[in-house]
C-alpha cells in the first residue's frame, strides 16, 4: 500500500514540476494510466518479489535442518530443485514478455480511450462513435491475446511443476533407501523436509513469474518519473514584482522546432492597467506570446521584462500567483461551482466567490440554481451551458484578485448580450488590473483600445485601427 501511494505521489509531484514544453507533449491518457494502472502493478511486483524472498528463506531454513541429517542428500535436493526451476524457465520468460507487451498495450488503450471520451460529443453528433469503437476493439483484442499468453504460461508452470517434482522425489527416495541405505526414520524426516523445500522453491518460482509479469509497469513508471525530473522547471530567480509599470517583450524569438520561428524578434509593450488585444491568424503566435509572459515558455532569443526586471531574475511562482487566466477551452471540475471558482483554496471564502461571480456576470444564474454556488457543475461542467461555463472560468480567474488578467478567446462561447455585459465589466476593471485578451470578437476589440496584430513572427501595434471603429478592425484583420 505504501509503495503504490509513494509511486503515485512521486510521479504526480515530478509531473507538476515539469516545464510546459514537456507536459504538452505527453498524452493525458498515458499519464493517467501510469498514475492508476502502472502504479498498482508496480506495487504488485513489489509484493510478489517480497513473497518470493520469503519462500526462498523458508527453503534455506528447511535445507539447514535436513543438512543435519545428510549433507549429501541436501546438496542433491537443492540441485534437483535448481534443475526443476531451469526446466520451467521458458514459462517465466514468456510471462515476462507478455507482461511487457501488456504494459505497452494498456497504455495505448487507455490513452486512446481518454481521448475518445474527450471528443465523445462530436463523435455521437456526427454518428462517428463506431470509428472509435473499432479502434478500441482492435486494441482490446491485442491486449486480450497478450493476457491469454500470460495466463497460459502461469497455468502451464503450475500444471507441470507437481508431476516433475514427484518424479524427482521418487528418484531421491530410491537413492537414500537403496543406494545409501539410510535408516527409515531418517528417510521419513528427509522426505517431509524435502517436500517442504520443493514446495517453497515452486512457490518462489511462481512468485517470480508474477513479479516478471508486473515489473515492466514499474520500469515504465520509473522512466516517466525520471523523464519528468529531467525536464523539471528551474526556478528563474528570487526577485518580486508588483506590475506597476509594464510588461515588455524585447526582440523575443521562440520556436517549437528548429528554424520554425513562431515569434521572430517580436516586440510587445503592455503598460500596467492597460487593456490590450492580440489578433492574428491561427498559428501566428498569440498563445505562444501569452505563454512566454506567464513563464510557461522561455524565449530562445530576447528577454521579457516585468517592471523592467528580466524574467530570469523573477520568482516565477509568485509572478504566476498574480495572474488570472481564462483559457479558450473551458473545462470545469466535477464538483460544486464554489470549488470550481476557488479551486479548493482554503483562504478564499464564499464571499470571495460571490464577488468574483458578480464581476463575471454569473451571480444571477448561479443563485437561481437549486443549491446556489454549491450546485455540482457535472463532468467537465456539462450541467451548465457553454456561456455559463465560460463565466465561471472568468470568476475563477478573478477570485484571487490578480494583477494581470489573460483571456484566451474567453468570450467566444457567449451570446452578444452576455458578451457585451462581460466586456463592460472588463472595461471597468481597466486601470485596476492589466488585461491581455486573445480575441477576434468585435466587443473585445472595441473595449481593448490597444491591439497587436501578429504576422510572420512580428507584432505590429495597431492603435489607428481601434480608433476607427470595430468593423474596420475586423476587416483589416481578415484581410491581413
Amino acid at each position: 500500500a505504501r509503495v503504490v501511494a509513494d509511486l503515485r505521489l512521486e510521479f504526480i509531484h515530478a509531473l507538476f514540476k515539469t516545464r510546459w514544453e514537456y507536459f504538452i507533449r505527453q498524452p493525458v491518457g498515458a499519464l493517467t494510466n501510469s498514475i492508476s494502472n502502472e502504479a498498482a502493478r508496480s506495487a504488485k511486483a513489489y509484493l510478489e518479489g517480497t513473497k518470493m524472498l520469503a519462500a526462498l528463506i523458508h527453503a534455506v531454513v528447511y535445507g539447514i535442518i535436513v543438512f543435519l541429517v545428510s549433507w549429501k542428500a541436501t546438496l542433491i535436493a537443492f540441485a534437483a530443485g535448481l534443475i526443476i526451476l531451469g526446466l520451467f524457465w521458458r514459462f517465466i520468460h514468456k510471462s515476462k514478455r507478455a507482461g511487457k507487451r501488456q504494459t505497452e498495450l494498456a497504455q495505448s488503450l487507455i490513452a486512446f480511450m481518454n481521448e475518445s471520451l474527450m471528443i465523445i460529443k462530436p463523435l455521437k453528433t456526427m454518428a462517428r462513435e463506431h470509428l472509435a469503437d473499432e479502434v478500441l476493439k482492435k486494441k482490446t483484442g491485442a491486449l486480450k491475446k497478450t493476457i491469454k499468453k500470460q495466463v497460459f504460461a502461469a497455468t502451464a508452470l503450475s500444471a507441470f511443476q507437481k508431476p516433475v517434482t514427484v518424479i524427482f522425489l521418487a528418484l531421491g527416495l530410491y537413492g537414500v533407501l537403496v543406494i545409501w541405505k539410510l535408516p527409515i526414520a531418517n528417510v521419513l524426516v528427509m522426505v517431509y523436509i524435502f517436500q517442504k523445500i520443493m514446495n517453497r522453491l515452486q512457490k518462489a518460482q511462481k512468485d517470480y513469474q508474477a513479479l516478471a509479469v508486473a515489473e515492466s509497469a514499474y520500469w515504465s513508471l520509473r522512466s516517466k518519473v525520471e523523464a519528468a525530473i529531467k525536464y523539471e522547471e528551474q526556478a528563474a530567480g528570487a526577485r518580486k514584482v508588483s506590475l506597476n509599470r509594464s510588461i515588455r517583450l524585447d526582440r523575443v524569438s521562440f520556436a517549437y522546432a528548429d528554424d520554425c520561428w513562431v515569434l521572430d524578434k517580436a516586440d510587445f509593450d503592455f503598460p500596467a492597467g492597460s487593456f490590450t488585444a492580440l489578433v492574428g491568424l491561427s498559428g501566428a503566435g498569440k498563445t505562444t506570446a501569452v505563454d512566454l509572459i506567464t513563464g510557461l515558455l522561455r524565449p530562445q532569443k530576447g528577454e521579457i521584462w516585468i517592471d523592467e526586471v528580466p524574467m530570469a531574475e523573477i520568482d516565477i511562482k509568485k509572478w504566476r500567483r498574480m495572474i488570472g487566466y481564462v483559457p479558450q477551452e473551458t473545462l470545469l471540475l466535477h464538483d460544486s461551482i464554489f470549488v470550481n471558482v476557488t479551486l479548493g483554496d482554503k483562504e478564499l471564502t464564499e464571499k470571495d466567490a460571490e464577488n468574483a461571480l458578480r464581476v463575471a456576470g454569473a451571480l444571477d444564474f448561479v443563485q437561481a440554481l437549486p443549491k446556489g454556488m454549491h450546485t455540482i457543475a457535472g463532468e467537465r461542467g456539462h450541467m451548465l451551458s457553454g456561456g455559463q461555463r465560460q463565466r465561471i472560468a472568468i470568476a475563477r480567474a478573478l477570485v484571487h484578485h490578480p494583477r494581470l488578467l489573460i483571456l484566451d478567446e474567453a468570450t467566444t462561447a457567449l451570446d452578444p448580450e452576455n458578451e457585451a455585459a462581460i466586456c463592460k465589466t472588463l472595461s471597468a476593471l481597466r486601470g485596476d488590473l492589466t488585461i491581455l485578451a486573445i480575441s477576434h470578437q468585435p466587443a473585445i476589440l472595441e473595449v481593448a483600445k490597444r491591439a497587436y496584430h501578429l504576422e510572420d513572427g512580428k507584432a505590429i501595434l495597431m492603435p489607428d485601427l481601434l480608433t476607427n471603429g470595430t468593423e474596420e478592425v475586423d476587416t483589416s484583420v481578415a484581410n491581413a
